[in-house]
């Protein structure tokens, strides 16, 4: 029983040191996309600056029955 216990033991243990494969590359335009805020329409009709993606977002949620999950606002892009 022990043995067992300690063959168990020690293949954990090999399998804990065992190195991931490394960082995946990532395309430039999903690093900048991720980076955006999801707005919902409520905040699209308030924008002090619309932009033509949310204002057909917006007139999309205004239709009955619409669900949606909301856009990423390109205002709220990261700089660089």
């Amino acid at each position: 029983m022990t043995d067992q216990f300690s063959r168990m033991t020690r293949e954990a243990g090999n399998r804990a040191m065992v190195k991931g494969k490394g960082k995946k590359v990532v395309a430039k335009k999903e690093k900048v996309r991720g980076g955006m805020r999801i707005v919902t329409s409520e905040v699209c009709e308030v924008c002090k600056t619309p932009c033509d993606i949310g204002m057909a977002y917006a007139a999309r949620m205004r239709e009955p029955g619409a669900v949606g999950k909301g856009v990423p606002c390109i205002l709220t892009k990261p700089k660089g």
